[in-house]
C-alpha cells in the first residue's frame, strides 16, 4: 500500500498571464486545465502537465494577481522543485534559457545525476535533472523530485518511510534523498537546516505537495497510518479530478494524498484539455460573474517574459 511519489505540486504565483506564458512559453508545458481556487472562485487555478495530465506531471498554480504578497522560499516548506529531462537534453535547455533571457545555474553534479536550475518569474526554484536513458526529445517528462526543508530529519522521516514507503537511499552532506517504487516522482530530498530562517506563505512560495493514493481505499489506510502516530487528517475533499485529504506532517510541511483517478478527462476530450474555463457543478450558475472576475488571458507568449519587460 505505499505510494508510488508524487501526485502534484501545488505554488502560488503573481501574475496569471506571466505564470502562463513561462510555463507554457518557456518549460513547454501543456495547460491541461484551467479552472478557478475551489476555496476561491474568484482566483484561477491552472493545472500544467504532460499531454492529459497523469500523475507525477502535474504542476499546479494559484496565481493571486499583479498585486499579491511576496512570499520567501524557508524551512517548514517544499523549497524547490525538480523536473526530469532525458539524458543529453540540457544543452537543449541551457540555450533556450539564453534565448529568453532565463538566468541559470549549472550544470553540476548531485547524486550521479547532471543538474541546472532557474528561478521562475515569482522566484520558485526549477531544476531540471536529467535522468533515464538517451533519448532523441528534449521534454520535461516529470517530476524527478522535491527539495523540503526541514528542521528535523527524524520527524519528516518518520512520515516518509513510516508511511508513504519511502526508503532512505543516501545523502549529500545535510540532504538526504528518499525514493519510492514508482518510476516518476519518485524522490523526495529533505535538507536539514534548524537555522534556517521558515518560509512565508505568498507569490513564489510553494503551498503543498501531494502523494499518490491508487483510490479511496488507498487514501483510507495511509489515512488511518496517519491517525495512529497522532497527525490530524482532514476529511475527504472532492477536487473533482482526484480526491484528496490534508495533513501537516511533523515539520510542519502541508502534505496531501491525492487519488490517481478520475483524472482530468472527466470533464474535456483530450484535444480540448486547457482551452476553456471548466468550473465544478456547484459553480456553473455564478459563471458570467467568475468570468468577469478574473483576468483575461492571451495565447502564451516566451518573449513576453523577460524580453518585452
Amino acid at each position: 500500500m505505499n505510494s508510488k511519489g508524487i501526485h502534484h505540486i501545488t505554488a502560488i504565483a503573481g501574475n496569471p498571464q506571466t505564470n502562463i506564458d513561462f510555463y507554457e512559453g518557456i518549460l513547454e508545458l501543456k495547460l491541461i486545465k484551467k479552472t478557478v481556487n475551489f476555496d476561491d472562485p474568484g482566483t484561477y487555478h491552472f493545472y500544467f502537465g504532460d499531454e492529459v495530465g497523469r500523475p507525477g506531471t502535474i504542476l499546479t498554480f494559484f496565481p493571486w494577481g499583479k498585486n499579491a504578497n511576496k512570499g520567501r522560499r524557508g524551512r517548514g516548506q517544499v523549497i524547490s522543485l525538480s523536473f526530469s529531462v532525458p539524458s543529453g537534453s540540457l544543452k537543449y535547455w541551457e540555450e533556450r534559457f539564453k534565448k529568453f533571457k532565463v538566468v541559470f545555474d549549472g550544470p553540476y553534479d548531485r547524486f550521479g545525476e547532471n543538474v541546472i536550475s532557474i528561478e521562475d518569474p515569482d522566484g520558485i526554484e526549477i531544476e531540471l535533472i536529467e535522468n533515464g536513458a538517451e533519448k532523441s526529445d528534449t521534454a520535461i517528462r516529470g517530476f524527478k523530485s522535491a527539495t523540503l526543508s526541514v528542521e528535523s530529519l527524524a520527524k519528516s522521516q518518520s512520515v516518509l518511510t513510516g508511511v508513504l514507503g519511502f526508503n532512505l537511499i543516501g545523502n549529500e552532506g545535510s540532504r538526504y534523498r528518499f525514493e519510492s517504487e514508482g518510476s516518476i516522482g519518485n524522490n523526495i530530498d529533505l535538507i536539514v537546516s534548524p537555522d534556517s530562517f521558515p518560509g512565508i506563505m505568498g507569490a513564489g512560495a510553494i503551498h503543498h505537495i501531494a502523494f499518490r493514493a491508487a483510490d479511496r481505499v488507498h487514501q483510507h489506510t495511509i489515512s488511518k497510518l496517519l491517525m495512529q502516530i497522532n497527525l490530524r487528517v482532514t476529511e475527504v475533499i472532492d477536487r473533482k479530478y482526484f480526491k484528496s485529504v490534508y495533513f501537516r506532517e511533523p515539520n510542519g510541511i502541508l502534505f496531501e494524498i491525492a487519488t490517481d483517478l478520475p483524472g482530468f478527462l472527466v470533464d474535456e476530450k483530450k484535444e480540448d484539455l486547457g482551452k476553456i474555463l471548466q468550473l465544478p457543478e456547484w459553480f456553473e450558475s455564478k459563471r458570467n460573474v467568475i468570468e468577469k472576475s478574473l483576468q483575461q488571458l492571451k495565447e502564451p507568449s516566451p518573449e513576453r517574459v523577460y524580453l518585452l519587460e
